[in-house]
């Protein structure tokens, strides 16, 4: 391929391997063109403070994709505050099984979104534009988020989308123990994972929040 991430293709292939997850070439490449636009709209539209194209790589796209072994049984994803489609679309594209919501109220990220899903023939991704606190939609297996908010806020605004029996996931750098002791009644944790990103040298972790059962 061209482009600006055409010397990286060998780090994602590594770091999907890396994440134990099917290495197939066509996720790859449509994983990669996801990022080249991305870089395009970053050069105008200011989507994303990294502009960097291995970085593209391991913090946005093998960061987004280290959740997917804790979606396994998900069939329906809710991504709220999502930015430039981070998880959402990278896990759209990873599981075309799974139907995916794209939850973002800032215009010209949401329109980058679009874009995507034209480009790419996303069929599984359904990009609104609104506030997630707004949102009226099908309630979701999963309802994710990723440096959107603090979890009381996230389980105050997002926590609506979630089925009887669906799960919260958040995307957090170090362990966040203040939030938790934070998380408003009725909700609860119920598991802390570590992220290994491969060629990401940071503390990640996800957090899965639950409703307390009566």
């Amino acid at each position: 391929m061209n482009g600006a991430l055409a010397p990286h293709v060998g780090k994602l292939a590594e770091g999907i391997a890396a994440l134990g997850l099917e290495t197939a070439p066509a996720l790859a490449a449509r994983l990669l063109a996801f990022g080249e636009l991305l870089l395009k709209w970053n050069r105008v539209y200011n989507l994303t403070a990294i502009r960097s194209p291995g970085e593209v790589v391991t913090h946005h796209l093998l960061d987004s994709l280290a959740v997917l072994p804790w979606l396994r049984d998900a069939r329906t994803l809710a991504d709220v505050g999502s930015g430039a489609g981070l998880p959402g679309i990278v896990l759209a594209l990873a599981r075309p099984d799974m139907t995916v919501v794209s939850v973002e109220s800032v215009g010209k990220k949401a329109s980058f979104q679009q874009q995507a899903k034209i480009e790419l023939k996303i069929d599984n991704l359904t990009v609104v534009n609104a506030r997630v606190e707004e949102v009226d939609v099908e309630k979701c297996d999963a309802v994710i988020s990723r440096a959107f908010s603090s979890l009381a806020d996230f389980v105050r605004l997002a926590g609506h989308l979630a089925r009887d029996g669906g799960a919260l996931y958040a995307m957090k750098g170090a362990r966040p123990d203040e939030e938790i002791a934070a998380l408003p009644a009725g909700w609860r944790v119920a598991a802390i994972r570590d992220l290994l990103v491969p060629g990401l040298v940071a503390e990640r972790h996800l957090l899965t929040i639950c409703r307390v059962d009566r």
